[in-house]
Formats: C-alpha cells, structure tokens, sequence
C-alpha cells in the first residue's frame, strides 16, 4: 500500500502531524492497539505555556534548564517555549474544553516552574486533548488509521542493497496486521515514528502497555544515531495499591500544595531540597527511594486533604474518583504512593524540523531527543513538544518533493516457523525488567550497570535466535524492542561519569563541569563490542 506519509503512533504527536498533512497529503497512522491507546490518553496534569501576564519566555526556558541540569539545548528549548502558546491556541480552535477561570485560561503549578503557566482540563488533560483529536481525524478524509497494526521495521535503502552513492533513505515499514497474522508492506517517501516511551523496560511503570521503544530501536537498528537514553525519569508518585497498575498522582497535587510524608506523618522533603514538594521529579523521586530505602518502607504518602474538600474535587476529580474507588478518600486522608518509571528523556537524535539521520524519517514526541529536556523533564513539557515538533515535522515534509518510493519486496517468511514455546517470550521478558529495576533505576553503581549488561548480552542472543527462527508476534517484536532498548540505557548509562539530573551514580557524584549530551552511533557501539 502506497502512502505519501506513514505516521507510526497515534498519541499527540501523531495525531498533530497527521491533521496538519492531510490538507495535502495521504496519511496513514498506525497503532498497534486500538487508537486511544497509549501515554497521551493518560496525561494528567496538562500543557505548559506561557501565557500569564508577567510571565515570559525566558523564564519558562531558564525553568527548563535548571530542571534539565543544563544539559538542553538551549535553541530547542526557546524553539519550544517560544511556539508553545499558538500549540495551545491550535487546540482551542480544535474544540478542546480548557478548565476556565472567570472567562480566562486555568492556569495551575507545578514542580520546576516559577509561575502559573499550565493549561489543563481539570486532571485529564491528555484524555480531552486525545478525544478532541480523535475526532476530527475520524472526520478526515485524507487519514487512513491503521489499529492493531505493529511496527516490525523500517524498510531502508541500504537494507536493500540500493546505491552507497545517496544518503541512506526510509522508504516504508513492514508492519504486522494482528487481525489476518500477516506482515504487510507500506510504503512511502516520508515516515515519521510517534511511537512514545520505553517505560515498559522497568518492573514499575506508569506508562501503558504501548511503551515499548518500538520507534527507537527500529531508528537505531536503521542506523540513526540514539541520544541521552541513560535520563529515564521515575515519577515520584505513582498510586501504591495493590489492585491498580500505572496509577499516576499528578504533579499538580504537589504544586496544589500536597505534601509528601512518612508512615508516621513526618513532612520529608525539606530535609532533601529548599524547593520541598515543588522541586523536579528527579530531585522528589530521589528523596523518595531514599526514605524508602532507609526506613525499608513498601511506600511514602502524599496528603491533600489539608485543602478544602471542594478544592480537591474540584482540581482534581479523576484522581479523587479513582482514589475512592479504592477505598481512598483523598479529601480526609493521605495517598500511599512510589516512584515508577514514568518518561524517556532521550530518543532518536532529530533537529529543530524532526529529521533524524535517515533521509524520509522524522521523529517526534517522545521516541525523540531534541534537546528540550536535557537531564530531566520539567512537568508539562511533553505535551506542548509533541505539538511544536509535530507541526515544525509536517511543514518540513510539506516543503519537501514526494518522489515516488522505488519497488520494495514482502515480507520475508519462507525461513520460519510457528514458536514451539511461547514460554520463553515471557520468560524474558520478565527478567530484563526485572534486571532493569534491580539494576538501572533511580540510583545506579557502575557494579550494577555491568550485571545488567551481562544479563542483556544474554538475552539479546535468545531473543535474536527466536526471532530469526519463528513467526513474528506483537509479544515477540515488543520484546526485541525492549532488550534493544534496554542495551542503549544501559550503554548510555556507563559513558556518563558523573551524576546529572535523573542519572545518579554512586561511583560518580559529582556533576563535571561541562554538560554533554551522550550520542550514540552504531560504529562507537560496534568498536567497543
């Protein structure tokens, strides 16, 4: 099937960079679950932008960078900081239903920023956003949408044995249809990977089952150069219960004035930082692993209730209903929490447009490092990137010729047979998680980092041998994903010899004084093997 752009991913960055190409194009998106899945659908707190009086652009950049530990690029943060507030009006001209205030935008806080300036639909800001994005895509005649469809890989011209004289180019995907079994071939002169996070390579995550690296490790297996992958932001309060998985309680309950405390009440926080409750994620998380550690503690509390009751139903209705459901009534008592791994920092290296290195193949949102979030994600800032790079993504497509794509072969499956036991899938994928959080977590030793690569190497050649032998499966290439991604933490993790941000080493606590990004490329990768 032959399009002039394949989208891969269907959360905020997709859906964007879909509506504004198809005024002009074909586009075809595809998502491996039904299309409201995934990380968008579940953003809680909303979108930051300045659009206060007496707010400005640099000081929402310089929130940025200090959250960031001066490791963004600082022109990809004003590029984003500076395009965010027409990203929100965007969205407002599509119909999404902004929490108002005598008239005006909501404006709340959160953790890092120095002033009010996220946008929010209550506390379910994404799911509002999603739906409203849904359906106009639905109305949009020029989008196909492709569900239950997983990328298997990017189809390059060198993989073919095209010409060394031309840049390496993306001229498709092969992907496979869950509801037929078969591998199908899409073609196209432009694909943009929107495929999100890998937060499924830990034990504990509040990312959705879609969160498996799909888009990095296809980009990097393409030859794209991967960057700052060692920057895994753990959410500091994911909901601690035993019957709820990947709850998140929202940033926002912080800058609303929750407090975080110990099993006997005790308020913790400024022991560990002056900001208390409103300094970054990776500054509470580290506080919170460490009390917990200490105190061999199953979690922390977060308390709200000091609010009024209204006030918290208020600001924070989804939170509450879930949170009562559960026999938790946030307005009288506290929320038992824990740090998960919550946001994918680095990415498939792009520029300020969302070209990577291969020639046809953007990337965009979270499967892509531009720069933006340095060592550590400032709340909010997610949402808004996905918008601007989407946008700055379809301008960069629509101002370049759409040649047609030279002829490319099926899917290859004369060589395999069905998987005589499934087992194993689930075997490792259950120990390279495990290995991730025992090993790769909040803090990190270089001892811990080198069992976690051993255990990698191993896995990657079982995982290797199965996928070369056998019918692909969405459990199977998910799994191929994770290992490669969990392989380029990990690397990433050892070439940094410092502690920055959300990188924590115990053999290395001192910040160096000159910030770098840690890129990785595939010939660095192959010299040290």
């Amino acid at each position: 099937m032959d399009f002039d752009v394949l989208i891969v991913g269907s959360g905020l960055a997709g859906l964007s960079a879909a509506l504004h190409l198809a005024p002009t194009h074909r586009v075809a998106v595809l998502t491996k679950r039904g299309i409201t899945d995934g990380s968008s659908e579940r953003a809680q707190g909303g979108i930051a932008a300045v659009m206060a009086e007496g707010d400005t652009f640099q000081s929402h950049v310089d929130d940025t960078i200090v959250a960031g530990a001066g490791l963004n690029d600082v022109a990809a943060t004003r590029f984003v900081v500076e395009h965010a507030p027409e990203s929100i009006e965007w969205l407002r001209q599509l119909g999404v239903p902004f929490s108002l205030e005598d008239g005006h935008l909501h404006l709340t806080r959160e953790g890092g920023h120095s002033a009010r300036r996220i946008v929010h639909v209550t506390d379910a800001t994404g799911a509002a956003v999603q739906q409203t994005l849904i359906e106009h895509v639905r109305r949009t005649p020029n989008i196909t949408v492709f569900e239950q469809h997983t990328l298997v890989d990017l189809i390059t011209s060198r993989k073919l044995g095209m010409s060394t004289a031309t840049p390496p180019a993306c001229l498709g995907l092969y992907a496979l249809d869950e509801a037929t079994d078969q591998v199908i071939t899409l073609r196209a002169p432009q694909t943009i990977l929107a495929t999100g996070g890998a937060g499924k390579v830990y034990l504990y995550t509040t990312n959705p089952d879609t969160s498996t690296g799909d888009g990095i490790a296809a980009a990097w297996r393409a030859g794209c150069r991967v960057t700052n992958m060692e920057f895994i932001q753990f959410h500091p309060t994911c909901l601690y219960h035993p019957n709820v998985k990947s709850f998140l309680i929202s940033e926002a309950v912080r800058g609303e004035g929750g407090r975080l405390l110990l099993p006997d009440g005790t308020r913790f926080m400024p022991r560990h930082d002056a900001r208390g409750e409103l300094a970054p994620r990776d500054v509470v998380a580290r506080a919170i692993d460490f009390e917990m550690k200490k105190g061999g503690l199953d979690c922390v509390y977060l308390d709200i209730s000091h609010q009024p009751e209204a006030f918290i139903r208020e600001h924070f209705p989804t939170i509450h209903a879930r949170c009562l459901e559960l026999g938790i009534d946030i307005t009288k008592q506290p929320i038992p929490v824990v740090p998960a791994a919550h946001y994918t920092c680095g990415g498939i290296h792009t520029d300020l447009a969302g070209r990577t290195d291969l020639a046809g193949l953007h990337a965009i949102g979270e499967a892509a490092y531009t720069g933006l979030h340095g060592a550590n994600r400032l709340a909010s800032n997610s949402l808004v990137e996905c918008m601007v790079f989407a946008r700055a993504a379809a301008h960069d497509i629509r101002a370049t010729p759409l040649p047609t794509p030279p002829a490319v072969p099926p899917w290859d499956v004369s060589r395999v047979t069905d998987p005589d036991e499934c087992v194993v899938i689930s075997h490792n994928w259950d120990e390279l998680r495990r290995s991730m959080w025992d090993y790769v977590g909040i803090v990190r030793t270089n001892k811990r980092l080198e069992r976690a690569a051993h255990r990698i190497r191993l896995l990657q050649e079982e995982i290797q041998e199965f996928y070369a032998n056998f019918h692909v499966t969405r459990d199977l290439l998910e799994l191929r994903n994770l290992v490669t991604v969990a392989d380029l933490i990990v690397k990433s993790a050892q070439a940094r010899h410092e502690s920055r941000g959300l990188h924590f080493s115990r053999d290395y606590p001192d910040l160096l004084p000159n910030a770098l990004p840690t890129i990785l490329t595939q010939e660095q990768v192959l010299s040290r093997a």
